[in-house]
C-alpha cells in the first residue's frame, strides 16, 4: 500500500512554556495527516463527505508510542499508510519523524458512520478505490 507523506511546522501553540511538543499534539499532527491522505486518494472532500454525504470517520482507539521528543520550529514528517481495512473499519499506521529520526508510531482505527444515524456504515467506494482496496 501506498505511504502518505506529510509536512507538519510545530509552532508555539504545540507546545509548553520550554517549547517541547505538548503529549496531545502529536493527535493533531496524526489526525491532519489521515485527513490529507484521505483527500489525496478520494474523489470526496471532507466537507463533501460531511455535508454531501452525511458520513465520517470517527476515531475508536489510538495506541501511541512516544520514542522522542519535538520542539517548536521542528520540520515533522508524518507517514501516514493503511494497515488493514475492513468493511466497517480501518486502521491506520502513522509515523511521525524529525528528519530521518521516529519521534512517535500510533496505531489508529477508525469507523465510517452515518452522521445522521450516528450507526456504523460500509466504507463508500470512493475511498476503497483510491486505496486500490476495491
Amino acid at each position: 500500500m501506498k505511504t502518505f507523506i506529510f509536512k507538519q511546522r510545530v509552532y508555539f501553540s504545540d507546545t509548553d512554556a520550554g517549547g517541547i511538543v505538548y503529549h496531545a499534539s502529536y493527535l493533531n499532527f496524526a489526525e491532519h495527516a489521515r485527513t490529507e491522505s484521505l483527500r489525496e486518494i478520494s474523489s470526496v472532500s471532507q466537507g463533501e463527505m460531511l455535508a454531501k454525504f452525511n458520513y465520517g470517520f470517527v476515531v475508536k482507539s489510538i495506541f501511541i508510542d512516544y520514542k522522542k521528543p519535538a520542539f517548536i520550529d521542528d520540520l515533522l514528517t508524518v507517514k501516514t499508510s493503511v494497515k488493514e481495512f475492513k468493511k466497517f473499519s480501518a486502521v491506520f499506521e502513522q509515523l511521525i519523524y524529525r528528519d530521518e529520526e521516529l519521534l512517535t508510531s500510533l496505531e489508529v482505527k477508525v469507523a465510517c458512520i452515518d452522521l445522521l444515524t450516528k450507526r456504523p456504515i460500509l466504507i463508500p467506494e470512493e475511498v476503497l478505490k483510491g486505496f486500490n482496496l476495491q
